[in-house]
């Protein structure tokens, strides 16, 4: 998976596929990673795994799409496309998850970045538990970035996260469950800063940034998709990384509230 960027052909834009659920509402998921892909000047390409009914008041349904469609909308994009970098992020089902994983065992894309979506901001499940198995097992140790939040990895490891020494070791074993680094969030931990860790084999880097009093939607999603734009242009992991965290920032310093819902949506 590491190594030197594949070519991008006779195109002059970098392509970047994302494998992720459709937000209706138009703040997270495929909506939110092509919004990322465009502003970072990289060709955006999408399979979608699920299609949700959600608004910036909840998820209020989730529809799988059928798994051959999953398979055939990933065969036409790399078909077709030099895809120079893939992200995936809600997959859903157990099914789906070993899908992608088999699809990109296979097909071996320069960079991977996987995004563990497991629970909506509201609370709505949108990885089912025998799913869990199958990303820790099959997916994450394809992936050269995890991006997990603390409840994320919390979920993967079975042990509360809470402390700078308990960050430390929950990326440790997050790297042994083999994926070549980990952005280890930090929204969801107290404090006025926000730190996020970033563990590979060079050790810990770590991105202080102001806590902003409002509620993101979408962030997630978005640093996801930024990591994997930044790959698609050339940067290293942790170039990427540390360019990501910067844009979402901004992005959440600019948001704005479309809907009735108190979360904001980023300004992409």
């Amino acid at each position: 998976m590491n190594g030197t960027r594949k070519g991008a052909g006779a195109a002059s834009v970098p392509c970047a596929l994302t494998i992720a659920g459709s937000d209706s509402g138009g703040g997270a998921g495929i909506q939110a990673d092509l919004k990322t892909f465009h502003a970072h000047g990289v060709h955006g390409l999408s399979a979608i795994t699920a299609i949700t009914s959600q608004n910036t008041c909840g998820v209020n349904a989730v529809h799988a799409v059928p798994l051959a469609h999953v398979r055939s909308q990933l065969a036409a994009v790399f078909g077709d496309f030099p895809v120079a970098a893939v992200k995936t992020g809600m997959l859903g089902s157990a099914a789906v998850t070993r899908l992608v994983a088999r699809e990109m065992a296979a097909r071996k894309p320069a960079w991977l970045v996987v995004d563990p979506v497991m629970i909506a901001t509201s609370g709505a499940r949108l990885l089912d538990e025998q799913a869990v198995d199958i990303l820790a097992g099959e997916l994450i140790p394809l992936a050269d970035v995890l991006t997990p939040n603390l409840p994320e990895a919390e979920a993967l490891l079975g042990r509360p996260i809470r402390t700078p020494a308990e960050c430390d070791a929950a990326g440790a074993a997050l790297l042994g469950l083999g994926a070549a680094g980990v952005l280890l969030k930090g929204g969801h931990a107290d404090g006025a800063e926000v730190v996020d860790r970033y563990y590979d084999a060079r050790g810990v880097l770590e991105l202080r940034h102001p806590r902003l009093p409002l509620e993101g939607h979408g962030t997630g999603c978005t640093l996801a998709a930024a990591i994997a734009a930044e790959l698609a242009q050339g940067r290293s992991p942790r170039s990427a990384v540390r360019r990501a965290v910067a844009y979402v920032d901004r992005a959440l310093r600019r948001s704005y509230r479309p809907g009735g819902g108190d979360v904001h949506v980023l300004r992409h």
